[in-house]
C-alpha cells in the first residue's frame, strides 16, 4: 500500500475499451496482458501518452478510451474522517482485540474490518458492494479491493480463509455489475484465485520481493506491477517487462505537475 493509496471517503454513499479482452464471467472484460499502466491513487491527472490502463480512487472519474481500474479500500478503513464514519455507523464491524480495542494497521493508521465470521462478511460485503456498484455506475472496467493481506496484521484474529471468503463475496458483486476484479498483492492467496474469482492482479514491488514470476504465471501476463525504487524497477523491467506490465511511481503516487512526481514505464517511449 502507498501513502495516499485510497483517497476514498468512508461514506458509502462504461462502455467497451481498448486494452481489454473478454472474460468467462458473464461478459466481464479483463485487461490486456502487459498493457502499459499508470497508478494514480494520489490524485487524477492526464495519463502519459501510450498508457492503456489506469487505476484511480473510486471518487475519481475514469479516463475515456482507457481500461479503468477502481481502487477501493475493502479490508481496512481509510484513516481520518472515515474512521469516525465507521465508529458512528458500524462500530460492530471494526475488528477488536480481547480488550475491545480496534486492531489498527499502525503503518497507515487504518483500523481493520472484522471479516472473521460469515455474518460480518455479509454485512461488510453489502457496504463495500455499494462502493463497487458506484465504480460500475461511474464507468470503470474493473475494481481493485485493497488490503487483502490485512489478516497478516490482525494479531491472529483473522485468517487467510477469512480473506478469501470475503474477497469471493466482493468478486461476485463485481461480476454481477460487469466489472473485472484484481487480486491486490498477497502471493499466499494465489492458489485461491479461482475460488475467489479474481481476473487479474495489481501488485506492489513484486520485483523487490521476487514475486513477479508467480503473478505473471498465475494471470498469464495480466498483472500490473508498481515499483517505488529505480533500481528495483530496472531489475523488474529486465527480468519481467516482457511478461507483465511494470511501472515506476513515487511512493506517494503524486499527481503529475506536483513536486516529487515520478512515472516511468519499461518502454522508454512512455
Amino acid at each position: 500500500m502507498v501513502l495516499l493509496a485510497g483517497c476514498s471517503s468512508g461514506d458509502p454513499a462504461a462502455g467497451s475499451t481498448p486494452a481489454a479482452s473478454a472474460s468467462a464471467h458473464g461478459g466481464v472484460r479483463k485487461p490486456a496482458a502487459r498493457a502499459s499502466f499508470d497508478y494514480q491513487l494520489g490524485g487524477a491527472y492526464r495519463p502519459p501518452a501510450g498508457v492503456r490502463a489506469v487505476s484511480r480512487d473510486r471518487t475519481a472519474a475514469p479516463v475515456p478510451g482507457l481500461y479503468n481500474i477502481c481502487y477501493v479500500n475493502a479490508f481496512q478503513s481509510q484513516p481520518g474522517d472515515a474512521i469516525t464514519w465507521w465508529r458512528k455507523h458500524h462500530p460492530d464491524l471494526l475488528l477488536r482485540d480481547g480488550e475491545g480495542r480496534p486492531v489498527v494497521d499502525e503503518d497507515w493508521r487504518e483500523p481493520l474490518l472484522d471479516i472473521s465470521g460469515a455474518a460480518e462478511r455479509k454485512a461488510l460485503a453489502d457496504i463495500v458492494g455499494r462502493w463497487i456498484d458506484g465504480c460500475a455506475d461511474a464507468g470503470f472496467d474493473a475494481v481493485e479491493p485493497d488490503n487483502l493481506d490485512s489478516y497478516e496484521r490482525s494479531h491472529h484474529l483473522l485468517t487467510a480463509d477469512d480473506a478469501a471468503d470475503f474477497a469471493r463475496l466482493l468478486a461476485a458483486r463485481a461480476h454481477r455489475r460487469g466489472l473485472a476484479i484484481a487480486q491486490k498483492n498477497t502471493t499466499d492467496l494465489l492458489g485461491e484465485r479461482d475460488y475467489i474469482g479474481f481476473d487479474f492482479a495489481v501488485v506492489e514491488e513484486c520485483g523487490s520481493f521476487q514475486e513477479c514470476g508467480e503473478f505473471a504465471t498465475a494471470y498469464r501476463g495480466r498483472a500490473f506491477d508498481i515499483e517505488y525504487g529505480a533500481k528495483s524497477f530496472e531489475r523488474a523491467c529486465r527480468s519481467w517487462g516482457s511478461k507483465l506490465s511494470v511501472t515506476l511511481r513515487d511512493r506517494d503516487v503524486t499527481p503529475a505537475g506536483e513536486r516529487g512526481h515520478v512515472y516511468r514505464g519499461c518502454d522508454s517511449s512512455v
